[in-house]
């Protein structure tokens, strides 16, 4: 059942943050992290535009901790786009203030919740990037897992090939020397989506997403310029338990996202993350002007 001719309204809170963990040689780790424990989005859809603003409020739990692990910023923008089975997204991210989450391992006699971490406030990752999907099955409804303008009655799966592409950025500044990292990605993913209609209005929709890619690394400090190119796998996987109507939507997202990227023979960079999401949804009719202006916008396109 499609509801594209109504607008969706959602919020979400999650609770992923940025981090990483950067391997040099056989025992030294760094387990780097923001300063945000818990994210906040707004979205909106309607007909086959969405958008979505992230941000990261302080009066969240956990948000406002800045005397010790010091102040983190959390900035993110998401424009999707529906052209029948096809989904193209669109994304800019950016994260500011970083510390070491395992700062025990380098400061002797560091007592946790009394001593500051070891903190990078300049360290920076910026992202621009975006994928585009094709649902195979056409019994399947993607909108109803991802986005909520449909409502899947009947269970389903499909397989959806998806390709990701992206340009990542991480700059810091210590001592006056400035340090760039810039990141070229592309991968390809086989994602595979189940919607189980358990009882009416409730479902259980797992997934998983193998994928596999390249990237091509170009690592400056100072006036030293290294390149290299990476092979990149990813693993994503989770489970979404939802109830829809023809108003109301609501559920959870469980999620574990797991990357390695092998930059050369000392230095590996793992990714592992482990975050859940809870998200609330209202559909309701569209003011006369942006239903006239769809309208014309798809007569165009021949949607």
């Amino acid at each position: 059942m499609s509801f594209v001719d109504k607008m969706v309204t959602k919020v979400n809170i999650d609770t992923q943050s940025e981090s990483f963990s950067i391997i040099r040689g056989a025992t030294d780790e760094f387990k780097i992290r923001t300063n945000n424990q818990y994210k906040l989005s707004l979205s909106l859809d309607y007909e086959f535009l969405g958008i979505s603003i992230g941000f990261a409020p302080k009066f969240l739990p956990d948000n406002n901790d800045d005397g010790l692990r010091g102040k983190s910023s959390f900035t993110d923008y998401k424009f999707r786009f529906f052209f029948g089975n096809w989904t193209q997204s669109v994304q800019y991210t950016k994260n500011q203030g970083f510390y070491v989450e395992n700062t025990v391992d380098f400061v002797p006699n560091w007592i946790r919740g009394q001593d500051a971490y070891i903190q990078f406030p300049n360290l920076k990752t910026i992202f621009w990037g975006g994928s585009t999907s094709y649902v195979l099955n056409p019994k399947f409804s993607l909108r109803n897992v991802t986005y909520n303008t449909e409502w899947q009655r009947k269970s389903a799966g499909s397989l959806i090939p998806t390709l990701h592409y992206g340009y990542n950025r991480k700059s810091n500044t210590t001592n006056g020397e400035k340090t760039f990292e810039n990141n070229y990605d592309v991968r390809l993913a086989a994602d595979y989506y189940y919607t189980w209609v358990i009882y009416k209005n409730w479902f259980a929709a797992p997934y998983i997403s193998p994928s596999l890619g390249i990237r091509y690394t170009s690592y400056n400090v100072g006036t030293n310029i290294e390149k290299f190119t990476a092979l990149t796998t990813f693993l994503n996987s989770g489970l979404q338990v939802g109830y829809s109507s023809r108003k109301i939507v609501f559920g959870a997202n469980f999620n574990f996202n797991k990357s390695w990227i092998k930059e050369d023979e000392k230095t590996t960079v793992n990714n592992n993350k482990v975050f859940a999401k809870v998200y609330f949804g209202y559909r309701f009719e569209p003011p006369k002007f942006v239903r006239k202006t769809f309208k014309a916008i798809n007569h165009k396109l021949g949607l």
